[in-house]
Formats: structure tokens, sequence, C-alpha cells
């Protein structure tokens, strides 16, 4: 997990350096929205694997899934941006308590 959250902390600088000619809560409003395009993007893919489009894109699983990671990266910059000396703590933490309940199940099981 160190790895990520050293690429997080690289890629952040170099986005905040693009960004610098913007207000900061434009830069953290702008990024928390790129996790919507993210998502959204993969659930395009989604659509198109499934036939489901009327541009005739054809998606294949590999493409749904390279568009899941965009949103992740896309997400973790975003608690970078909002917290760069603590977001790893936090994420670490919501990521803890979100989970604690699946945890539970697969003890039980």
């Amino acid at each position: 997990m160190d790895d990520l959250w050293d690429d997080i902390t690289k890629l952040s600088a170099v986005c905040r350096k693009a960004g610098e000619h913007l207000p900061d809560e434009e830069l953290k409003a702008l990024q928390v929205g790129k996790v919507a395009e993210e998502a959204g993007e993969a659930m395009h893919a989604l659509h198109g694997l499934k036939g489901l489009t009327t541009c005739g894109d054809a998606h294949d699983w590999s493409e749904v899934q390279n568009d899941l990671v965009g949103a992740v990266i896309a997400a973790l910059l975003a608690m970078h941006y909002i917290d760069p000396e603590g977001a790893r703590t936090t994420f670490e933490e919501i990521f803890h308590r979100r989970t604690h309940r699946g945890r539970e199940a697969a003890a039980a099981a």
C-alpha cells in the first residue's frame, strides 16, 4: 500500500501544478467530479459490453476494469487534494469501518 500512496502523492503534485491557476477549493471540487466522470466511463463500457449503446462501440471487461481503476485513482487523488497529510489514514479508517460486516461474515463462514 505504501507504493500506491507514494504514487498518489507524486501524481497529486503533478496535477496540482497543472491546476495552480485555480483556487484550491475549485481544484478539490473538480477532482471529486473526475471520480464521477471515470465511474461514468466504466458504466458506458459496461453498456457497450452488453450491446446497449447506440453508437456501435464494442467493449470488453478489460475496458470496464480500466475505467474502474481510473475511478479509484481519481478518488484517491480527491482524498489527497482534500487532506494531503491525512488522506492515507482517513482512507484506512473508513475502509476498515465500511468493510467490518464483510470481514465478520467471512470469519463466520
